[in-house]
């Protein structure tokens, strides 16, 4: 009814965040305060949604935590990932002050296989929770492809974040990490091609265009995005697909034209090259977000027996989290593959759950004993 009389939709998200802020301002937000202190440790590697659900229930269960995290903030794609016009800092940095006060420790700026092992946080504690997500970025092939100019989502996604904070960002002085006055050409379908070229726009680009090889009933990201993005004046290229690169810096990108073949494997129909269809669009600066991929832990953490997938993803059971691996537990995209942050949240706190049932049988039975 409310949506044909043409006041639009009453989403649920919205709803819920008027209901959460308000809890804050008045107070009715509780502080973290176990009802006794266990003596169970656990490690949990990454500071991301995945991980501080996880820190948050077991925390609340009297269990000792320690979150480390490569990065000097914590909150993961919460807080460098995803720009600010999406999602306030301020909510962010209220969650990991709740998380610290009610005791939570955070180890920033440690990085799991140089600064510490992940042998030594198995022998420091009852158990470990990799929450690392996926960071390693896809990258592009064809002439030029390494020309200067051509950068990374996330790169991107973090200087401006930080420049956000008040941090001082080399990359936004030297213009390398900066779209003021540059032609920006995005390069995928997704949400973060969608968060690249709305910050190019708040940046200042003269122009931002966004290349994607399938048409848009075919593209992975919300179409209320790209929608949001048409309006800020974003122009969408469908049907085309990167061949190469012109200069070094960037001058221009080498686009292929597509069109839509035979479904595949999952059911989308794959993009093939129309023959002789090329053209150069021009480019000051390249962003390329074609998805997240793992990175190797099992080699970046001398661990080969860490159990991993043919994607590089870890096998974990997806109820509980746990591998085969004893005592570790992994959550989030590390299992799931690029997901959603509702997922790797759920993920943390059925960890968490499956944690405390070990401990608990865990003390049940030695007093039995």
């Amino acid at each position: 009814m409310i949506e044909q009389s043409g006041h639009g939709t009453v989403t649920i998200g919205a709803v819920e965040k008027y209901i959460t802020d308000t809890a804050f301002e008045k107070g009715w937000v509780e502080d973290i305060k176990p009802a006794a202190e266990r003596g169970e440790s656990v490690g949990i590697i990454g500071a991301g949604p995945g991980g501080l659900a996880a820190a948050d229930r077991l925390r609340r269960a009297g269990v000792q935590v320690t979150v480390y995290d490569r990065y000097d903030r914590s909150g993961g794609l919460l807080t460098y990932g995803i720009p600010g016009f999406k999602l306030e800092k301020d909510i962010v940095i209220r969650r990991n002050e709740q998380l610290e006060k009610g005791g939570v420790e955070f180890m920033m700026n440690c990085n799991v296989g140089e600064d510490i092992s992940f042998a030594e946080l198995r022998e420091k504690h009852d158990a470990v929770l990799i929450a690392t997500g996926v960071y390693k970025t896809r990258d592009l092939s064809g002439p030029g492809a390494g020309s200067a100019g051509i950068v990374r989502a996330i790169d991107y996604l973090t200087a401006s974040n930080k420049a956000s904070f008040g941090d001082e960002v080399a990359e936004h002085k030297d213009g390398s990490l900066w779209a003021e006055g540059k032609k920006v050409v995005v390069i995928g379908g997704g949400d973060t091609a969608m968060d690249c070229v709305r910050t190019a726009i708040r940046q200042g680009a003269t122009s931002v265009k966004c290349l994607y090889r399938r048409d848009r009933d075919n593209m992975p990201g919300s179409q209320r995005e790209v929608a949001n993005a048409e309006e800020e004046g974003v122009e969408f290229v469908w049907l085309s697909n990167p061949k190469g690169f012109h200069g070094d810096p960037v001058t221009g990108v080498v686009v292929q034209r597509m069109r839509l073949g035979q479904p595949d494997a999952t059911g989308r129909r794959s993009p093939e090259a129309i023959e002789g269809a090329e053209y150069v669009e021009e480019a000051d600066l390249v962003i390329k977000a074609l998805g997240f991929e793992p990175e190797d832990l099992p080699t970046l953490w001398d661990q080969p027996e860490l159990p991993v997938t043919r994607w590089g993803t870890i096998k974990a059971d997806f109820r509980t989290g746990a591998t085969d691996m004893d005592g570790v537990y992994a959550v989030g995209d590390i299992v799931r593959g690029a997901s959603l942050v509702v997922w790797a949240i759920k993920d943390g706190r059925d960890a968490a759950d499956a944690m405390l049932k070990r401990f608990n049988a865990a003390a049940a039975s030695v007093a039995a004993e």
